[in-house]
């Protein structure tokens, strides 16, 4: 006859085994699968987590692991799977910057660091990271010029500059400029170009910091020759024309070319931001360092780490009294770059074309063909993805009003917050309530990862991330609430 448990009984007692005053009834498949949670110390001493200490540090190690084991005591995982998800916390590296694909269609996307550095740059860094003959010679022994050969391949890029120099980036190299031509004198300046170049930070304001005072002429949308001459005297330390490449000005207006300021007795300086050094076909309007300078500049200043595609810093050219002059003025010290960014930036000159530069030329056919592969095996697991045209811009201030033909995928909204928090990160943009992968400026290397991260994302051939039916309405990733990673910014120059 069958047994029936007693109400207040344990399983134990009903089966005839007494039970053991004052303790609660025994759990054993849970006591159970704690007591197989493996020891901290027997962790540490796996071969994948005892490199990884190598690598990231004992500190960092340990948390993860306490980490994996606190989810299994919480019943998250089987004792089991203790050392592989703790593999699975630890970054790539021990810095918390984490490498994600760049999907959304802005070449130079200032919060995803603008230029990507080519795989030449990539190994110079890596070889200068340890000593390095960055001030010595070592045929003679005695100490050598910094950045000589950096600075060698500057000028030979840009012929027309007398002299080169190197700041720690573009805003820094007009501020060295202001502060040594202009301090306690004045700065004449177009009223249309008194732009502000990101994350609030004004050219006015930067300027008047380095002592300097502001003399604007001109209106907003109309500025001649003569607006600049008029104001010229004593106390005039140079003109400045400013590139406002965050916008674009039309209709009535009018501007004085560099070519019409040069006789103005006083220096005539050029920012032209992006850092194009010659002219370019795919960007006809967009000011470059060699033209500027063969039109009477006598100094140019922009930034490395947008056209031209290398690492970030703030560029001079120009003529060579000049020049020679900033590169001694006792500021110039404390805005000098590293070795990692010479070496990031000779390799960046004189190594084969850039991430950027490659992507600025890119067949748009080649871009549709790579988006309809990728759509086609991305379908074939489940997922709610198409091919489609797309229109990429340029970024980081360069080239305002200019977009390229792109390709992209297509994917349900919430796809754009899983895959921006997935463990390879992926950062599209929302379009007419769309999650848009814009190929433009991903590597073709790279499909294989971007097709993973969005086969991960599906969980298992679902059509939707998961927590798709927990998608806030009217936030989150709803178009009231989208984040600047999701949209595509307008893009600021630093």
């Amino acid at each position: 006859m069958e047994q029936r448990p007693v109400p207040g009984r344990t399983a134990g007692e009903a089966a005839g085994r007494p039970a053991v005053p004052g303790n609660p009834p025994p759990r054993q498949d849970a006591a159970d699968a704690r007591r197989r949670i493996p020891r901290t110390d027997a962790l540490m001493r796996d071969p994948r987590l005892s490199a990884a200490v190598d690598r990231l540090g004992a500190h960092r190690v340990k948390a993860a692991v306490r980490q994996a084991q606190e989810e299994a005591r919480a019943g998250g995982i089987a004792p089991e799977q203790v050392p592989q998800t703790a593999l699975d916390l630890l970054p790539g590296t021990a810095s918390a910057l984490r490498p994600v694909i760049n999907a959304t269609g802005v070449l130079l996307h200032t919060n995803l660091g603008r230029a990507p550095l080519s795989a030449a740059a990539r190994q110079a860094v890596r070889e200068a990271a340890g000593p390095t003959d960055v001030e010595l010679d070592l045929t003679t022994g005695v100490r050598a010029h910094r950045g000589r050969s950096t600075l060698a391949a500057l000028h030979e890029r840009v012929p027309a500059a007398g002299a080169a120099h190197v700041v720690n980036n573009g805003a820094a190299a007009l501020v060295l400029a202001a502060t040594a031509l202009a301090a306690g004198k004045e700065i004449v300046v177009s009223r249309g170009e008194m732009v502000e170049i990101g994350d609030g930070f004004r050219l006015p304001d930067l300027l008047v910091s380095t002592g300097a005072r502001l003399r604007e002429v001109g209106t907003t949308n109309r500025t001649t020759a003569a607006d600049y001459a008029a104001v010229i005297g004593p106390d005039t330390g140079f003109v400045l024309k400013v590139h406002p490449s965050n916008f674009r000005i039309t209709g009535f207006t009018r501007s004085a070319e560099t070519a019409d300021l040069t006789g103005l007795g006083v220096p005539v300086v050029v920012d032209i931001g992006s850092g194009l050094l010659a002219p370019h076909p795919a960007l006809p309007e967009e000011p470059d360092a060699d033209s500027q300078l063969r039109a009477g500049a006598a100094l140019v200043t922009a930034s490395g780490d947008k056209l031209l595609g290398g690492p970030q810093c703030g560029l001079l050219l120009g003529q060579e009294a000049l020049v020679r002059a900033l590169a001694r003025h006792p500021l110039a010290r404390a805005l000098r770059v590293d070795k990692l960014t010479l070496a990031a930036l000779e390799a960046t000159l004189t190594g084969p074309p850039t991430p950027t530069a490659v992507a600025l030329t890119e067949d748009p056919d080649r871009l549709r063909s790579r988006a309809d592969r990728l759509a086609v095996a991305l379908a074939a697991a489940g997922i709610d993805v198409r091919a489609v045209g797309s229109a990429a811009t340029v970024g980081g201030g360069g080239a305002p009003g200019v977009t390229l033909p792109s390709a992209a995928l297509s994917l349900p909204e919430p796809y754009a917050a899983a895959l921006r928090t997935g463990r390879t990160p992926v950062v599209g943009r929302l379009e007419a309530g769309r999650c848009l992968l814009d190929l433009r400026a991903v590597p073709p290397e790279d499909d294989d990862r971007l097709a993973e991260a969005v086969r991960a994302v599906s969980a298992g051939g679902r059509d939707r991330p998961p927590g798709d039916e927990q998608a806030p309405r009217g936030g989150g990733e709803r178009s009231a609430g989208r984040t600047t990673a999701d949209r595509r910014p307008a893009e600021r120059r630093a």
